[in-house]
């Protein structure tokens, strides 16, 4: 096995060190305004009134809050279609898509149930790894349901059926500051979010929770601490160690370097990573800052582990072309090799237990995607999905 790299914590880039004194305001995610603009198109369809404001009810369990949208514009043909525009606001966040005329054309089809496809600036999925289906719209899992439940609440589609089709002006422009081309997402933006609130990302804010967090486990005498790349991993993280003290768990995004560092000043003693395939990818490959903008899979590292995993050549070679880390996670899982993702996270808690010099006990553990719903999984369903190295 080649040489560890050296390990690095690039900087993010000037434009998302964003610091504010005020608070800063949150927005809508596309995937909430698309559900929005769905919804007042199929209440105009139904009506043949054009629609001024709607509301939603947002994904999240347990905090199922309504929100009202404007409509920018709402358009007709009576007994044919009708197609409604919410303006993203993205709040205080730097999003490509803040101000994009999110439009949604809802007509009636002969045959029942809900059709959902894409039009102008919404991108196609050309590649596996996204959990979406290749050759389909870039519309993820929470939108698709949010779409789906909101256009419900105005007719049923299981007695006369529609197609509800997403568009985006500008978008194919809008994707060329994202990383969607190189993702196989071509022709426009993904409809996106899980929770249809969109967080502002302030760099400085968020770092210093993070330094902030691991500051109170010290003053606490709190000796373990577990690192999670977001809500979601955090909630698995939580039941794969029930027994810890909630104080312990720091959802940690991409400062997972600035995190081990503070926790080696603070005298933690033990480290748990909780992440999926691409956070885990970047940091086996020595790279303690993830942001996309400043890291990216390392496919010869992934080719690598593949071929120690006891993989075929054939599967080695294809491991260089994987389109993201998931993909290959699910190449891995497709040939059977459980061995992989054990060795990816050998490599990561390698680096992890390096960077912070010797001075903490690292575990790194990796999640299935499988279990990462919004609703959660059994402890059980996660054990069986998860692998782990230290």
């Amino acid at each position: 096995m080649p040489q560890p790299r050296k390990l690095s914590e690039p900087a993010m880039p000037p434009s998302m060190a964003r610091v504010k004194g005020d608070k800063l305001r949150t927005g809508w995610t596309t995937g909430a305004c698309a559900s929005a603009a769905a919804k007042a198109a199929a209440r105009a369809l139904v009506t043949g009134e054009p629609q001024e404001r709607v509301d939603i009810r947002l994904p999240k369990k347990g905090d199922e809050r309504r929100v009202e949208f404007p409509v920018e514009r709402c358009d007709l043909r009576p007994g044919n279609w009708a197609e409604a525009v919410v303006v993203k606001d993205a709040g205080d966040d730097p999003d490509v898509t803040d101000k994009a005329h999110i439009t949604a054309r809802v007509s009636w089809r002969e045959e029942p149930g809900l059709e959902l496809d894409r039009g102008e600036g919404v991108g196609t999925v050309t590649k596996p790894g996204l959990g979406l289906t290749v050759g389909g719209p870039a519309i993820n899992a929470t939108p698709r349901t949010m779409i789906s439940y909101s256009v419900r609440e105005v007719l049923d589609p299981d007695e006369r059926g529609v197609r509800v089709v997403i568009s985006v002006p500008g978008g194919e422009k809008m994707a060329e500051k994202t990383t969607n081309a190189r993702l196989g997402i071509i022709g426009g933006i993904s409809i996106l979010g899980t929770t249809g609130i969109v967080r502002p990302f302030s760099t400085a804010a968020w770092a210093a929770s993070v330094v902030q967090a691991v500051n109170v486990m010290g003053a606490q005498e709190i000796n373990t601490f577990v690192l999670s790349t977001g809500g979601l991993t955090e909630k698995a993280a939580m039941r794969l160690l029930p027994d810890l003290e909630e104080v312990s768990f720091i959802e940690v995004g991409d400062f997972t370097g600035q995190a081990i560092k503070r926790a080696v000043e603070n005298g933690l003693k033990t480290c748990f990573f909780v992440g999926m395939a691409g956070k885990i990818s970047k940091l086996a490959a020595g790279v303690m800052m993830t942001h996309w903008t400043r890291s990216k899979v390392d496919n010869d590292l992934l080719a690598n582990i593949t071929a120690r995993a006891g993989g075929s050549p054939d599967l080695v070679e294809e491991m260089k072309d994987a389109n993201t880390a998931r993909h290959a996670y699910e190449l891995w899982k497709a040939a059977g090799l459980e061995r992989a993702p054990h060795l990816l996270c050998e490599r990561a808690a390698e680096n992890l237990t390096e960077y912070a010099e010797g001075n903490l006990e690292v575990h790194v553990i990796m999640v299935d995607f499988d279990t990462l719903d919004p609703a959660g999984a059994s402890p059980g369903a996660l054990e069986k999905t998860t692998w782990s190295a230290a």
